[in-house]
C-alpha cells in the first residue's frame, strides 16, 4: 500500500482501524518530499524534523486515547500566507524573508485544537499575486503532470504538493481564482468558499474583499472534510458570517437528479481551448445521464467581470501593502541616508515586479481625479455582477464552466506578458467579485495527458449543493482511478 496515495478519509479509516499510525503517515509523506521536492519546489519551509516528532507525540496520545479528533495524526500542508506561529510566513516574498509569526491565523488555531501535523509552508505567487507561481522570490513551482509547465497560481504551491502525493490535502487562498485554477492545472479539487464562511484572521491580506481561504485536496469528500473544520465564525474577522454549523459531508448523496445545471454560453466563446471545451460538454452529457437539466444561459456581465476584478484588487492591494515600508513591517534597505530613502529602498528593493505592477495600478485608480472613473465605477459595476448572477441563479441550482480557458502552460511563456497571465483568470474573477463558492474539480486530460478541471459555481452558502454535484460527478467519471502525474 502506497500511504501517500490515499485520500484523508482513506487515512482516516485506516488510523481508526489500527493499521496505520500517525507516525507511519507522516514518514510516509516526509519520504516523499525528500524524494520529490528537490524537482518541484512546492515548499518555502518544511517543517520534516519537527512532523515526526510532532507524530510521535499524537500517536501516543491516540494510544492513550487521549486524542479524540477523528483527524489526529493527519498531515496537511499551509500556503504560505496563512500566519502559522513560531514558523516563517514570507508570502514568497523578500519583504517577509525573515518574518516569524507571532501568532497563529484562526485557520491554523482550529488545524492545531485537531493534532494535525504541518509539514510546511508551501510556495505562491509573491502576495498571491498572479497566476503561475513564477512570481514567487524564491523558487519557481513545477506542476507534477509536466515538471516544464506551471502548476497555476497563486496557490502553486499547494496544488503542487497534494498532486505529487507530498501532502494529502492544503490550505490555499483565492482571490481571483487562486485555488480553482491551479488545482484545475494539477488535477485536484479545489474549493473556493462563500466570502465570510472561512476567517480571515491571520491571512496576509492581498484584497481584502475578496481574499478567502480553502482547501485544495485530492477529491471532493476530503474538501468536504477540511471545509467542515475551517468554516465558522470568528470574532476576530468582522467579515465572517455567523451562521449555523453545517456538516458539509452530508451533503454528498451521489445523486443530481432533478438538479438543474446553467452553462453560461460568455464562457465558452473565444480563446477556450477546443480540448477544455470538449472535455466539459462530455462532462455535461454525464450529468444528463445521471438525471441534471442541463440548459445554456446568459451571464451578460462575463466580459466586464476580469476589468472590475483587477481595478479592485489592485486599488485594495495597494492600501494593504502600505504598511510594508521597511519602518512597521517588513524588510528595511541597509542603503538609506534619509527617512524617503528607507521607504523608496526598502519597497523598491523588497517588492518583485508583479507587485509592484499592481501597486502602481491600484495607486492610480484610488488618486484623487481617477477615483470615480475607475474605482467607483468598478464598484459600480460589482453590484451589477451580484445581480446578474441572482438572476441566473433564481432558475438554476448550479453554473457549470471552465476552470481555465487552456490547460497548464510552460513555464517562462506569459511572466513577461502581464495581460496574457491576467486572462488565465478570466473564468474565475468573477466568483470572488459576487463572493460565490466555486469548486474545481479534474474532468480529464487533453491529448498530451494535461489535466482539465470543471468549474460549478453556486449561490451564497450553497456549498452543500456544489459539493455534490461535484462528487455525483467525480463518483461517476473516477478521474483518480484512471489517470496520474508522470512524477
Amino acid at each position: 500500500m502506497d500511504i501517500t496515495k490515499l485520500t484523508v478519509h482513506e487515512l482516516q479509516e485506516n488510523l481508526q482501524a489500527k493499521e496505520l499510525t500517525a507516525l507511519d503517515i507522516t514518514k510516509a509523506y516526509v519520504e516523499n518530499i525528500e524524494k520529490h521536492e528537490k524537482d518541484v519546489q512546492a515548499f518555502v519551509t518544511t517543517l520534516t524534523k519537527e512532523a515526526v516528532e510532532q507524530a510521535a507525540k499524537v500517536q501516543e496520545k491516540i494510544e492513550k486515547g487521549e486524542a479524540t479528533s477523528s483527524l489526529a495524526g493527519i498531515p496537511i500542508g499551509i500556503k504560505d500566507n496563512i500566519c502559522t506561529k513560531g514558523v516563517r510566513t514570507t508570502c514568497s516574498s523578500k519583504m517577509l524573508e525573515n518574518f516569524i509569526s507571532p501568532y497563529n491565523a484562526t485557520v491554523m488555531e482550529k488545524i492545531n485544537q485537531e493534532d494535525m501535523i504541518n509539514l510546511g509552508k508551501l510556495n505562491m505567487d509573491e502576495f498571491a499575486m498572479g497566476a503561475s507561481t513564477e512570481y514567487s522570490y524564491y523558487k519557481t513551482t513545477k506542476n507534477p503532470w509536466n515538471l516544464n509547465t506551471v502548476p497555476g497560481g497563486s496557490s502553486g504551491g499547494s496544488a503542487a504538493a497534494v498532486a505529487a502525493n507530498m501532502v494529502p490535502w492544503a490550505l490555499g487562498s483565492d482571490t481571483g481564482g487562486s485555488i480553482r485554477q491551479p488545482a484545475s492545472f494539477c488535477g485536484v479539487v479545489g474549493l473556493k468558499p462563500t466570502y465570510g464562511l472561512v476567517s480571515r484572521y491571520g491571512l496576509v491580506a492581498f484584497a481584502s474583499s475578496l481574499d478567502q481561504i480553502g482547501p485544495i485536496t485530492k477529491d471532493v469528500r476530503d474538501s468536504a472534510i477540511l471545509l467542515n473544520l475551517i468554516a465558522g465564525h470568528d470574532e476576530k474577522d468582522t467579515t465572517s458570517i455567523n451562521k449555523e454549523k453545517v456538516d458539509y459531508t452530508k451533503a454528498l448523496k451521489n445523486d443530481v437528479k432533478g438538479l438543474k445545471i446553467g452553462v453560461p454560453k460568455e464562457y465558452f466563446g473565444e480563446g477556450i481551448n477546443k480540448e477544455v471545451k470538449e472535455k466539459l460538454e462530455q462532462a455535461m452529457e454525464t450529468y444528463k445521464k445521471l438525471g441534471a437539466t442541463v440548459e445554456e444561459c446568459s451571464l451578460d456581465i462575463a466580459d466586464y467581470a476580469l476589468a472590475t476584478y483587477y481595478i479592485i484588487a489592485c486599488a485594495e492591494a495597494s492600501s494593504n501593502l502600505g504598511r510594508f515600508d521597511g519602518i512597521r513591517y517588513g524588510y528595511r534597505t541597509p542603503n538609506y541616508t534619509s527617512l524617503k530613502d528607507i521607504y523608496r529602498n526598502s519597497r523598491s528593493e523588497g517588492f518583485g515586479a508583479e507587485v509592484k505592477r499592481r501597486i502602481i495600478l491600484g495607486t492610480y485608480v484610488l488618486s484623487s481625479g481617477y477615483y470615480d472613473a475607475y474605482y467607483k465605477k468598478a464598484q459600480q459595476v460589482r453590484t451589477l455582477v451580484k445581480k446578474e448572477f441572482d438572476r441566473v441563479f433564481e432558475k438554476y441550482d448550479v453554473l457549470l464552466t471552465p476552470t481555465s480557458p487552456t490547460v497548464a502552460f510552460e513555464i517562462g511563456t506569459r511572466s513577461t506578458n502581464p495581460l496574457e497571465m491576467y486572462l488565465a483568470d478570466i473564468c474565475t474573477v468573477s466568483v470572488n467579485i459576487a463572493g460565490l463558492p466555486g469548486i474545481s474539480v479534474p474532468c480529464g486530460v487533453d491529448s498530451k495527458g494535461m489535466p482539465i478541471g470543471m468549474q460549478l459555481i453556486g449561490n451564497k452558502f450553497q456549498e452543500e449543493t456544489i459539493l455534490n454535484a461535484a462528487y455525483t460527478y467525480e463518483q461517476e467519471f473516477k478521474f483518480r482511478e484512471n489517470y496520474e502525474p508522470k512524477l
